[in-house]
């Protein structure tokens, strides 16, 4: 099952891509596929590190064919 997984900011210039799609197993959640993938690219402040699946913060999803999981870094503000 093949979904799509951007990066954007510091987490994209630590996997030295801003998008790849990527062979998951069924009943995989995002929270799984976070772990996977922090642990692939050694992301930095894992942590703070926040998912959007088809662009929905709630990470306890399953993921299904064709999802697009963005890894969004942490956010400051001011």
């Amino acid at each position: 099952m093949k979904v799509t997984v951007k990066y954007f900011g510091i987490i994209a210039e630590t996997a030295g891509k801003k998008e790849e799609i990527l062979d998951v197993t069924q009943g995989m959640s995002a929270s799984e596929l976070k772990a996977r993938q922090i642990k692939t690219y050694q992301i930095p402040e894992a942590e703070s590190v926040q998912l959007a699946v088809n662009r929905d913060l709630n990470t306890e999803v399953e993921l299904k064919e064709g999802d697009e999981v963005a890894f969004l870094p942490p956010f400051a503000g001011g």
